[in-house]
Parts: structure tokens; C-alpha cells; sequence
């Protein structure tokens, strides 16, 4: 195994100032007296990066009356003068990608390579792609005249702060609609980092308004009578109470929620190719991610093969420092996250599966898992049917494709899959009674622009992505 000297990027090429206000009508401002403050922390180390305005009912109230003042005017421009500010976004996203990817990686603990080449690139043509489309609406095949439907109420996860901020904002002034957005607690940076490139990209004052806080500023918002559509990816408990609360308004709603995606290899898989592909299924990201390959599906000839060669690979993830270039695992992104993955893997090994994690010295600072694999894994398990949001993979077994279905069916969600097999008739046939919006073939975790995203069940409803995700912009 090489060694590898440390390559950390520098975190000074990004100002962080020491507190934030809201970014309301194209400007930041303190939070009403309703709110509050609330500070965000580096996961890799527990240092305090900035004190953040807590919006309240109050503050919730101005930013939709602000996106409502600009949705006239903004809805009325020509798409092709809408496109030309996505355009300019996009750009500016380009220009200012270092300094994004170091600010993603300090507040949200990934590592610095994934920011620098997945988040931000394709954050960038989100921007870039829906631009294209600001001038071509009436040809996305939802009617003749399709319309904006008002003001968007868009509330973001942690795991990808700036990406799913590119999936939610970049459609809606696309389609026309103004925006107010809340993002997660605990990564909210890179959302006014954001509010910066608005301004700088010259937007109108009130498109793009930015309201920070907890789950009280998130159901303010997402309640208001002034809000026309409501647009959220996080949890699926969340996402219930979401849909509760939208049941019987006029208030049009897309949920992207959980999952716990089946990763099915077959026999006759590429086995080194199918490995990496497991890897990036479930350890990218520390596992932070709803479409996350958390379901190992390996057919039993090839069981004692596969699990040797992950094992190897295994072995060689780095974990460490997200700005160290040569890291392969992050931080946790909190310690509330921490505790539900030490929880749940705890479980694991009291239900008795069996636990391996390869050596791996953690930092003594910050919130860190090491990669684990828990084989011996039955379908009653609770590691196999909840979701640990977290770098720890089940491994199952089947032996005829029937039974592999029946396994990778047996969930209430049903985000994504993977299939790994030479034969393209056996990947078709699979895939076809796969319950899962997004099936991938001999890869995973691949993401387009172009290529909507979504799920069933318990994973929400709704596409985002392509032109599928304009629909949920238009009336």
C-alpha cells in the first residue's frame, strides 16, 4: 500500500466572517427579535466557524413577502433575460469553485475532493442546464402557456448543502418562481455563500431570498399561507409531517426522502469493477447519502470473492482531514448524526451480525466513523431495513434473480438500486421490476443534470432533475 504525505488545500483561499444575517430582498439582515442565533461547527475538529441568525415567524414572514413583491416582475420577463442571470450564476459558480469546496468541506466534513470535483461542477450545470431551458418552457411538454406558480418554499438537507440548493433553486427561477430557501442547521455556509453569487450575478432583489434556522424556521416556512409550492428533501419522518401539513391547501409539494438501496451483484459481475462501485455506493460521502447502496445483494457463488476483494479495498480508504486532498472518508457530518450510526450499528452486532471494520486510526477531534461491513445480515435486522445515513454497509445473500428482486423490493423505500452483471438482458429484466426511481447499471451514485431523480413509497414523490423537474414549477 503506498503512503501518502498530506496534501491539505488551504482554507484560506475563503473569508468566513464571523457572524451571518439573513439574506431577505437582496440583502442580509439581523434576525427579528422573534429569532434568534445559533453557531455552526467544522465536524473535523469542533471548532465554531461562525454564529449564524436564527430566523423566526417574523423574519419568515418578510423573506415571502419579499419573493412575493419580485415574482411579478420576475415571472414576466422573457425566459431568455431569466436565462441570461442562471448563466451568470452558473459562471460565477465556476470562478469562485475553490473557494465553494473548501467552505463545503469545512462546514459539512466531506472530503475535499469530492466538493472540488462532484458537488460544485455539478452544481455549476444545474444552473447551466436549467438556464437552457428559462426560454423553452412551453416545449417541456406541459401545455402551451405553462406559468410559474408563485413562491417556492424549498427546504435542503446537510448532505450535499450546495448541490440540492442547485436541484431546488435553479428549475424554480427557470420556470419563473421566486425562492425562499431554508438550509440545514448544521451546513448553512455554502447557502450564503450563495446569497453573495446572487448579488454579485446582479439577481433582482427578492428571487432568491435565505432564511437560517432549525426545524421551527423550516415548519414557519413551509406553513406560511403566502407560499404557492413547497419543495423538501430530508427524512421521511420529516417528510410525513411536511405532507400533514400541505393536505388540503393549495400548495403544490415534491418530498425527496429516504432510502435503503439494494447494490445486487451477480455471479457474473465484473468483480473489481462491482467492488469499486460498492465502495462508492456506501463510503462516499460517509455514507451521507439517501441513495446510498446500503444493501449489499451478492449472489452466493460469488459471496466469499466479493466480500475478499471489498475487504482488500477496504483497507486502503484513508480516513482524515476533508481538506487533505488524499482523503477518502470525512467527518461525520454532527454529533447527532455520530450517535444514530453508533446506535444503530450498535444493534447490528447485538442482533448478531457479524462487525468488521478495517484498521483505521480516528482523530481524537471531531465526529468520525470508521468504514464498517456487517455480514451475517437477515432481512428482520434492523441495520437491514432502517436507515443509518452513515458509512456502514449490510451485506445480504440470494441465489436466483427472483429472490434478489424479492429481497431489493422488501423495504419501504424505494429511491435507487444498483446492478452489477455482464449480461445486459439479465441487468434489463431486473431492473424493470426494481421499485426504485433511479436503477443504475455497473456503476453507481452517477448524477446528471439532464436525468431526473426521485422515488416511491416511503422515499417521497415528486422528480427532480431534467426536464421532469421543471413540472413541479409549472402550473
Amino acid at each position: 500500500m503506498f503512503e501518502y504525505a498530506p496534501a491539505p488545500e488551504s482554507r484560506s483561499v475563503v473569508d468566513i466572517a464571523p457572524s451571518y444575517g439573513l439574506f431577505i430582498d437582496g440583502e442580509f439582515v439581523p434576525a427579528a427579535a422573534s429569532g434568534g442565533v445559533f453557531k455552526t461547527v467544522n465536524p473535523a475538529s469542533e471548532e465554531v466557524l461562525a454564529e449564524i441568525a436564527e430566523a423566526g415567524a417574523e423574519d419568515v414572514d418578510r423573506a415571502v413577502a419579499a419573493a412575493r413583491r419580485a415574482f411579478g416582475p420576475w415571472s414576466a420577463l422573457p425566459g431568455a433575460e431569466r436565462a441570461k442571470y442562471l448563466f451568470r450564476i452558473a459562471r460565477i459558480i465556476q470562478e469562485r469553485a475553490r473557494e465553494l469546496a473548501v467552505l463545503e468541506s469545512l462546514d459539512n466534513g466531506k472530503p475535499i475532493k469530492e466538493s472540488r470535483d462532484v458537488d460544485v461542477p455539478l452544481a455549476a450545470a444545474h444552473f447551466f442546464y436549467y438556464a437552457g431551458w428559462a426560454d423553452k418552457l412551453e416545449y417541456a411538454g406541459f401545455g402551451p402557456r405553462p406559468r410559474a406558480l408563485g413562491v417556492a418554499a424549498q427546504v435542503i438537507p446537510w448532505n450535499f448543502p450546495l448541490l440540492m440548493l442547485a436541484w431546488k433553486i435553479a428549475p424554480a427561477l427557470a420556470a419563473g418562481n421566486t425562492v425562499v430557501l431554508k438550509p440545514a442547521e448544521t451546513t448553512p455556509l455554502s447557502a450564503l455563500f450563495f446569497a453573495d453569487i446572487c448579488r454579485q450575478a446582479d439577481l433582482p432583489p427578492g428571487v432568491v431570498n435565505i432564511v437560517t434556522g432549525a426545524g421551527e424556521t423550516g415548519r414557519a416556512l413551509v406553513e406560511h399561507a403566502g407560499v404557492d409550492k413547497v419543495a423538501f428533501t430530508g427524512s421521511t419522518e420529516v417528510g410525513r409531517q411536511i405532507a400533514r401539513s400541505v393536505a388540503g391547501t393549495r400548495k403544490r409539494l415534491t418530498l425527496e426522502l429516504g432510502g435503503k438501496a439494494a447494490n445486487i451483484v451477480f455471479d457474473d459481475a465484473p468483480i473489481d469493477q462491482a467492488v469499486e462501485g460498492i465502495v462508492n455506493g456506501i463510503f462516499f460521502n460517509q455514507g451521507h447519502v439517501c441513495c446510498a447502496g446500503s444493501r449489499l445483494l451478492v449472489q452466493e457463488s460469488a459471496y466469499d470473492e466479493v466480500l475478499t476483494a471489498l475487504k482488500r479495498r477496504m483497507a486502503t480508504l484513508r480516513v482524515g482531514d476533508p481538506l487533505d486532498k488524499n482523503t477518502d472518508v470525512g467527518a461525520i457530518n454532527s454529533a447527532a448524526q455520530l450517535a444514530r450510526i453508533r446506535e444503530l450499528s450498535d444493534v447490528g452486532a447485538a442482533e448478531g451480525a457479524e462487525r468488521w471494520s478495517p484498521p483505521c486510526e480516528l482523530p481524537a477531534q471531531g465526529y468520525w466513523f470508521a468504514p464498517t461491513i456487517f455480514t451475517g445480515v437477515t432481512q428482520a435486522h434492523r441495520i437491514a431495513r432502517e436507515e443509518i445515513f452513515g458509512p456502514v454497509l449490510s451485506v445480504l445473500t440470494f441465489r436466483t434473480p427472483d429472490e434478489a428482486i424479492e429481497k431489493a423490493n422488501n423495504t419501504p423505500y424505494g429511491l435507487s438500486a444498483g446492478i452489477w452483471s455482464e449480461k445486459g438482458s439479465l441487468i434489463l429484466a431486473v431492473a424493470d421490476k426494481l421499485r426504485a426511481g433511479v436503477v443504475w447499471a455497473n456503476t453507481f451514485n452517477k448524477f446528471d443534470p439532464t436525468s431526473p431523480f426521485g422515488g416511491y413509497k416511503e422515499s417521497g414523490y415528486g422528480r427532480e432533475g431534467g426536464r421532469h423537474g421543471l413540472e413541479a414549477y409549472l402550473a
